[in-house]
């Protein structure tokens, strides 16, 4: 009966130690060109300093895998991260000691797309999770031109229906006035002087 007991006072310190590594998201989707936040969750305690996380994100995306972030006890190791993320990876420090690894990674290439894999080391322990993130070929990007005035022909033709309507309309006022004219003289009676 000892033994029962102190085997299951073992074994809830050791479940009550486990570090856990969670995703916000399992898989991701974005086009060419675009900006994407990945974002891993892991448990804290209130103590918890910056010096004493270190992780390591791994991008795996053909035959050998590819640092996309080093952080070693708090400080990043940007000489560590493959040139192809160079200037496209930030992260925020405030949330990390939160719980909350964010990654920032902007201007996304098709090659991008892979498994991403962040392991997050603590003096309790260690533990990763991956997720996925598939990047497609923006659709043909249009070169768009500056807002400009109408072409001339579409004013040439603006100014023709303007001109039509602006006829018909005198034409209409000229008609009514010579029938009010006409009506005028008929009803009048002559007069004549003697």
């Amino acid at each position: 009966m000892l033994l029962l007991i102190l085997l299951l006072l073992f074994l809830t310190s050791c479940v009550s130690g486990t570090f856990v590594v969670n995703l916000t998201q399992a898989s991701y989707q974005a086009e060419e060109n675009q900006n994407i936040t990945l974002e891993w969750t892991f448990s804290t305690r209130r103590d918890t300093s910056l010096r004493s996380i270190s992780t390591l994100c791994l991008v795996f995306t053909g035959t050998r895998p590819s640092v996309l972030f080093e952080l070693r006890e708090g400080v990043e190791s940007p000489e560590s991260q493959d040139p192809q993320f160079a200037g496209r990876v930030q992260w925020d420090k405030d949330v990390l000691t939160e719980g909350r690894l964010t990654l920032h990674v902007s201007r996304l290439r098709t090659s991008d797309s892979g498994f991403y894999e962040c392991e997050i080391l603590r003096p309790d322990g260690s533990n990763s999770r991956r997720c996925w993130l598939s990047v497609t070929a923006a659709d043909e990007i249009q070169t768009q031109r500056p807002t400009e005035s109408p072409q001339p022909e579409i004013w040439e033709k603006i100014l023709i229906c303007v001109g039509v309507g602006l006829a018909v309309f005198l034409l209409c006022v000229y008609k009514e006035c010579c029938k009010k004219g006409q009506d005028r003289l008929e009803n009048e009676k002559p007069l004549i002087i003697f």
